[in-house]
């Protein structure tokens, strides 16, 4: 069975547990980590079927399952690109997000932080996406592109629609853009992932076993991918805009107002540092399923009463 399988399969975390995971997951060294050490640390862990992370007394075997879950895909034992690792995906998005919501007169100025963030999304909801169904180099080319295309519009319409027809409320004004942009998020995740729910992904077994393809798991698997991106990008962009509407009320801000843009910057920052392991840990990377609730094929298929699929990051 492929070690990450294994792990999350047989390590039942709480959320708290799996929060704390993520922490390390997440570690800024995990993406520059060589494929020597990498395919070293793969070796240690498939001679040692039951070396768990918590053998604290072999620092070795921690270290193998902590290069291990960070780096490689659990659906084909390939290693993630170094830019879409999960622990790449705040410092790429976090100034996407920031220049994405800036209050700018100028469409170009737009433009660019939208789309680079939709670019970047749909990569890494396609490579961090279940990979356990055929999809050709071509479809997955076009599909990357309408959803790139649509989510950057998308994304774009309300702060254009703000232009066009001026809110007086300062409020809705600066919370419209984030509550759309949050969901545009989630958006994406189902759009560059849409051949899972018509196509079906791989249910298996306690052992790792394939059951069989799963329509409805596929549909779970992005509903709740879907919402911890809602979750992650939507506080993510909404603390900094409540943090900016009572800045600009302080005396500070009069005597220095461009110090805006680096406090809510940082904002940013902090913000997302702390909800990229809170939405990631929302839902088990490899999730159970009760049989009942699957095609009836796969019910006739096995008699276990319980079975698991990957849901993706």
């Amino acid at each position: 069975m492929e070690p990450n399988v294994r792990f999350w399969i047989t390590e039942r975390q709480s959320f708290i547990q799996r929060v704390l995971q993520w922490t390390e997951l997440l570690d800024p060294t995990n993406l520059v980590i060589s494929i020597e050490k990498i395919e070293k640390s793969r070796q240690l862990l498939l001679t040692n079927e039951d070396a768990s992370i918590h053998d604290l007394e072999d620092q070795r075997i921690g270290e193998a399952w902590k290069r291990s879950l960070s780096t490689v895909h659990p659906d084909n034992s390939k290693l993630i690109p170094v830019p879409f690792r999960p622990a790449a995906l705040m410092p790429f998005t976090a100034p996407m997000v920031f220049l994405s919501l800036l209050s700018v007169k100028s469409l170009k100025s737009m433009i660019l932080p939208q789309l680079s963030f939709s670019a970047y999304s749909t990569v890494f909801n396609t490579i961090n996406g279940n990979a356990s169904y055929n999809r050709g180099p071509y479809e997955s080319l076009l599909l990357g592109a309408g959803v790139i295309a649509s989510t950057s519009f998308f994304g774009l319409f309300p702060r254009l629609l703000l232009m066009r027809y001026p809110v007086k409320n300062v409020l809705l004004r600066e919370t419209f853009p984030v509550v759309v942009f949050a969901h545009i998020s989630g958006l994406n995740v189902a759009a560059s992932r849409s051949f899972e729910p018509t196509r079906g992904i791989e249910v298996m077994d306690r052992e790792g076993n394939v059951i069989g393809y799963s329509r409805k798991a596929g549909t779970k698997a992005i509903r709740d991918t879907a919402t911890s991106r809602i979750v992650l990008f939507g506080t993510s962009a909404l603390i900094p805009e409540i943090f900016s509407f009572y800045f600009k009320r302080t005396q500070l801000f009069t005597r220095y107002p461009h110090s805006l843009w680096t406090l809510k910057l940082s904002c940013t920052i902090l913000v997302m540092g702390l909800m990229v392991p809170v939405s990631f840990s929302m839902f088990p990377q490899i999730q159970r399923i009760e049989s009942s609730k699957l095609e009836t094929e796969i019910q006739s298929a096995t008699e276990e009463t319980e079975l698991f699929y990957n849901r993706g990051v």
